[in-house]
């Protein structure tokens, strides 16, 4: 865990204690719109710390994923680049075989004089 975090896990975790340590106070002398106030702020940490959390655990999860290694990454391009170069070659020969059809199709025939 980052610095940051844990900067921010305990800041929650104060705010949490003082809020809820002065929601009970204010409520047990009667002081019902600060002790509403507390308990607001009280939801309102607690709510964050369950969505930040949340959002932790699938950053951890995301970065658990398997990496795969450089050679099998570079063998993988290596691959598509040569699929690539076959289709290609297959384009040009079909190019050239239609370009060779209309050639002979445009010359008059030797058989039609």
């Amino acid at each position: 865990m980052t610095w940051r975090a844990k900067f921010w896990w305990g800041v929650a975790g104060v705010s949490v204690l003082v809020n809820a340590g002065g929601a009970v106070y204010a409520l047990r002398y009667g002081e019902w719109m600060h002790g509403g106030a507390h308990v607001a702020m009280l939801a309102l940490t607690l709510f964050l710390v369950k969505l930040l959390r949340h959002r932790a655990v699938a950053t951890v999860e995301e970065r658990e994923q398997p990496v795969m290694p450089e050679d099998v990454r570079m063998q993988q391009l290596q691959q598509s680049v040569d699929a690539i170069a076959i289709e290609v070659e297959r384009i040009g020969e079909a190019q050239r075989f239609s370009a060779k059809l209309q050639a002979q199709q445009s010359e008059p025939s030797a058989e039609r004089r």
